[in-house]
């Protein structure tokens, strides 16, 4: 896990400046920063319009006894994605737009559920349900 989270800590930012550089010396530097504000500015706009529409439906669902279960994992994803849309960064922004466009983030819950269910079968996580 250690190793996982270095990787993820080192190479994501080496990536992302190597974009920075490639793309600032193609359209510019200004333009280079305008884009990544630009996508930051949309991206966190995009993630609020679709978080409170997920949170609309969270709520009609309670209201109606209904478990919101997959709204509730929506409503998760789309507050990372705009984590990290916020920040800076093409491949950040290109992985919170894949969490925020709904077909994408669809093909990403089952990629989890799959996983989750995987964790469980190898009793690396336990559940536990109170009643």
């Amino acid at each position: 896990m250690f190793f996982k989270l270095f990787l993820s800590f080192t190479l994501i930012p080496v990536a992302e400046i190597y974009l920075f550089i490639k793309i600032g010396d193609a359209i510019g530097a200004f333009n280079t920063i305008l884009l990544v504000i630009l996508t930051a500015f949309f991206g966190a706009h995009l993630a609020r319009m679709q978080g409170m529409e997920t949170m609309f439906r969270i709520r009609t669902s309670l209201q109606q006894g209904i478990m919101p279960g997959e709204d509730l994992i929506d409503a998760v994803l789309i507050f990372v994605a705009g984590i990290v849309l916020l920040t800076p960064g093409f491949l950040t922004d290109a992985f919170g737009l894949f969490l925020l466009y709904p077909h994408t983030r669809e093909m990403f819950k089952k990629w989890l559920k799959q996983r989750l269910n995987r964790w469980i079968q190898d009793r690396n996580i336990h559940i536990t349900r109170f009643h």
